[in-house]
């Protein structure tokens, strides 16, 4: 029999047998997890999965079919003699050669001898026996053909093993196996049937743990499964592999400057770096330093990508380039998607990019609960951006070669992240400047290297030309740290400090109305501002009757609210379906698959707000498409109604434009006042122009005497708050405003003249 030999190195399992001391096996139990240990038990299923058993659970029970073929074949003789057994053998496993089967006999029979020294009669040495050879016909065929050979054959066994199983598997052992335990809950079960450890040995691994609740056999062939998968979707593999920042000595625009050649000398390795500087050293001094960096580098004759701020999204024309289809599961996607990447020119390219895209999508799978339709949207994004600039980057590219890519501000998203992180893994040196502090680069990766500083600078572009360099002098650094202090987290805040804002409608009271109707936005409930959107609190509101049927005290409240920053219309239809509209005729270049046509919107030559600050332009055209993702305007993508809203959006008049460009989010909002006295019917556009003002943060009231519906007919769901303030009157004229007061009643001449004849 086979003698049990101590390990030095867990590896030694997979030594074939004239290769190891003694020619002996390894009996383990392993009773704790590390990484170690998992890598192991991964790597042992493997082996006991092609060349032995894998058992998860028991080893079931011979059933009357297994004894009654057994007592058919073999009869219902026993007896406890070498001789007796391995004859019995030669019938019953035939495919077994003498060694083997010597070893298998011997085994047993050292096995019932142990049992009837310990006491057991006859009759349970017969059951025993019987119980062996059905187990070894059943389930150990396989590994008792393979007994003696050079492979030696693995049983890994899953759970808390029984007292006969563990006889077995002994047998097995002895005769020439090697065995691994795996315990998930300890050895008080297994020390119940060999209190000394005689038959196996515990592993003594110091720091081992307890085993994730999740670990087990089952879960192991999934990970290899899923391993497999991406394996195929991989394909050829390329020869070289990213050396990312091992290389690096931590001085930042030092390291990128490096000659390639002088970063390391593995043929099989190209060298890059991936690294992110937060803040500056010097505010003085900056800029200058990019300058001279991004000249230093144009003359290495690199290819250089600069990006500042934002990756300009896809365009629809570059996403209709990615060939793509419907799918149905992950490993489906990525292999379709990848098909896109194509480099003709260098087949080694195409596999290094290959590789790393579906590396990051792999990754974002396993980190996150994944989403098909968002990842696959986020893969899509990645490929129309790797179609954009690596032409740029490798437009002839052959190894050591390495570009640079340039990124100043941080990236802004997931989609920009993992973009990076494909490059990251390419023969690119990856450069993210984050100067201002205010601002974070949501990018999370093991293998960036950062570098921190504790001054923050604002930096609008990158200097690649001279003309480009602005800098601060020490005072006006100064006061921009002041302004940090005075306006971070303070509840203080600057003019137009902010540049984005979403509207969110309050409900109130009635009379809550005109106590927070000139309120500064920052003083009403709800208001905040979470890395630097602010939350506007607005009014929407119908207002239905008159109070007490007293027009003086009803116009005399309208007029309260009429301050500096409203607009008041005091007849219906205030835009008609007639109305000239310069924008009409262009409506259908401005929209497609459903999204606002940004670029083609802003390069019109009727687009009429080009005049406005940058930031307030893509609010507007924000709030465009979502009013149009909304679907709060009846008919919107069903009958049309998408091309009326751009053109009303597209076509405000120029005193309602002056009140959105002079808007500061955190200060009072602009107002608009809509009065409806008679039975005129609102109009789409009037109903379009309100729905969308409110999503810019204007507060807006009708004031509806009559109690008709009005601007609700053409809102696809309730989207205002109706106060019914008193008794409907009808026929009202609105009066000259500017004849009211806001503080007294009106007369009985001017109650007169607000009644028609």
């Amino acid at each position: 029999m086979f003698e049990h030999k101590i390990l030095q190195d867990l590896n030694a399992y997979f030594l074939k047998l004239n290769q190891r001391d003694g020619k002996g096996v390894y009996f383990y139990r392993i009773n704790g997890y590390s990484e170690e240990i998992k890598s192991f038990i991964q790597k042992f299923y493997e082996s006991a999965r092609q060349t032995g058993v894998v058992i998860e659970g028991k080893i079931p029970n011979p059933d009357e079919k297994n004894l009654s073929y057994y007592y058919e074949m073999m009869g219902e003789d026993f007896q406890l003699r070498m001789g007796f057994i391995t004859s019995s053998l030669i019938k019953w496993l035939p495919r077994m050669n003498e060694y083997q089967r010597n070893c298998v006999s011997a085994s047993i029979y050292d096995t019932l001898d142990r049992m009837r020294k310990s006491g057991k009669n006859d009759h349970m040495l017969k059951n025993a026996y019987v119980k062996f050879m059905c187990w070894l016909y059943y389930k150990f065929e396989r590994i008792v053909g393979q007994l003696g050979q050079e492979q030696v054959p693995k049983i890994l066994y899953e759970g808390n093993i029984s007292n006969y199983e563990l006889k077995l598997i002994t047998i097995l052992s002895n005769a020439g196996c090697d065995v691994v335990l795996l315990q998930y809950h300890g050895d008080n079960g297994y020390l119940s049937f060999d209190k000394e450890s005689k038959l196996s040995i515990a592993y003594p691994m110091t720091g081992l743990g307890s085993f994730p609740e999740t670990f087990s056999i089952r879960w192991i062939r999934s990970q290899m499964e899923e391993q497999m998968k991406i394996q195929r979707i991989y394909g050829s593999l390329p020869q070289l592999t990213n050396c990312t920042n091992a290389w690096i000595e931590g001085k930042g625009f030092l390291d990128i400057l490096k000659e390639v050649l002088l970063r390391g000398d593995d043929p099989k390795l190209f060298y890059n770096c991936f690294i992110r500087i937060n803040g500056v050293e010097d505010k003085l001094t900056y800029i200058n330093e990019l300058y001279q960096f991004y000249l230093q580098l144009k003359n290495t004759k690199r290819k250089i990508v600069i990006i500042n701020h934002e990756i300009t999204i896809p365009t629809m024309e570059e996403i209709e380039k990615i060939r793509r289809n419907n799918y149905s599961d992950f490993d489906q996607m990525v292999s379709d998607l990848s098909a896109n990447i194509q480099y003709a020119a260098n087949h080694e390219l195409q596999k290094l990019t290959k590789r790393a895209f579906i590396d990051i999508l792999v990754e974002e799978k396993k980190e996150k609960e994944i989403n098909l339709n968002r990842i696959t949207n986020k893969a899509i994004y990645i490929l129309c951006w790797l179609k954009r600039y690596l032409p740029q980057l490798f437009p002839d590219w052959k190894a050591p070669d390495i570009g640079s890519f340039i990124f100043l501000g941080g990236c802004r998203n997931e989609n920009e992240s993992m973009f990076l992180k494909v490059l990251s893994k390419l023969p690119i040196d990856v450069l993210i400047l984050n100067p201002d502090l205010n601002k974070k680069c949501c990018l999370e990766d093991a293998f960036i290297y950062e570098i921190n500083y504790n001054n923050s600078l604002e930096v609008g572009r990158f200097p690649c030309e001279n003309t480009e360099i602005h800098i601060g002098t020490a005072a006006y650094h100064a006061e921009r740290e002041l302004d940090t202090l005075m306006y971070q987290d303070s509840g203080m805040y600057r003019d137009q400090q902010c540049r984005n804002a979403t509207a969110i409608i309050l409900k109130t009271m009635y009379e809550e109305i005109s106590i927070l109707w000139d309120q500064e936005v920052k003083y009403r409930p709800n208001f905040s501002v979470v890395d630097g959107m602010v939350n506007v609190p607005v009014i929407f509101a119908k207002v239905s009757g008159v109070k007490d049927r007293l027009l003086s005290n009803y116009w005399s409240d309208v007029k309260k609210l009429i301050t500096d920053d409203t607009y008041l219309v005091k007849k219906a239809p205030f835009i008609s379906s007639t109305d000239v509209n310069p924008i009409k005729p262009y409506v259908t270049e401005f929209l497609k698959y459903e999204k606002v046509q940004r670029n083609k919107i802003k390069s019109h030559k009727a687009y009429p707000y080009a005049v406005l600050r940058e930031e307030m332009q893509d609010y507007l055209l924000d709030k465009l498409q979502l009013l149009l993702e909304q679907k709060s305007i009846k008919g919107t993508f069903e009958n049309g109604t998408e091309y009326t809203i751009i053109s009303v959006v597209l076509n405000l008049t120029k005193d309602i434009v002056r009140l959105i460009q002079k808007f500061d989010f955190t200060r009072k909002n602009p107002k608009l006042i809509y009065i409806n006295t008679t039975e005129a019917v609102i109009s789409l556009e009037d109903t379009i122009l309100m729905a969308y003002l409110s999503l810019v943060g204007f507060d807006i009231i009708c004031f509806v005497p009559t109690g008709y519906q009005t601007v609700e007919n053409h809102f696809a769901k309730k989207v205002m708050e109706e106060h019914q303030i008193g008794e409907y009157i009808y026929d009202l004229i609105p009066p000259n405003f500017d004849t009211i007061s806001a503080n007294r009643r009106q007369s009985w001449h001017q109650k007169l003249f607000m009644r028609r004849n």
